[in-house]
């Protein structure tokens, strides 16, 4: 194989593997309404995250799924990304936190991400938690 086909190679197992952490890490529903939301205008973006951010980092050996979970939530208050929170509160639950080591990621990053940051978070995660808990069979 020359360079572009071994890369293109590289790139479909990239990206077949990193379906199927997202998968485990999302749930089937949210990627399937992402692959179906999925434009011409949008498709290099989903390609992008599915083989770097699904298929390259969250597939490495060095940290679990939880810590890795823990590290997005704190990123996502630092940078006051809402929207995204809620979905990865979703997936930390998915990834083993209970919602006590969520709320101790929150009081983590209300030292170091500001405490109005960690208010919002902690908003949005009892919503998601609710939701989770009215979802869940008793």
């Amino acid at each position: 194989m020359d360079t572009d086909e071994t890369r293109s190679a590289t790139d479909e197992a990239r990206h077949a593997e990193g379906m199927r952490v997202r998968r485990a890490v999302l749930g089937d529903a949210h990627v399937d309404r992402a692959v179906a939301g999925t434009t011409p205008f949008t498709e290099p973006f989903q390609d992008l995250i599915t083989r770097y951010a699904w298929g390259e980092i969250w597939t490495r050996p060095g940290l679990d799924r939880k810590t890795r979970s823990c590290m997005v939530l704190t990123a996502l208050v630092a940078k006051g990304h809402w929207e995204e929170l809620a979905m990865h509160v979703r997936a930390a639950v998915r990834n083993g936190l209970s919602a006590e080591e969520i709320a101790e990621v929150f009081l983590q990053a209300a030292i170091y991400c500001g405490v109005p940051a960690a208010n919002k978070a902690f908003s949005i995660a009892q919503r998601v938690l609710a939701e989770i808990d009215d979802t869940s069979p008793h």
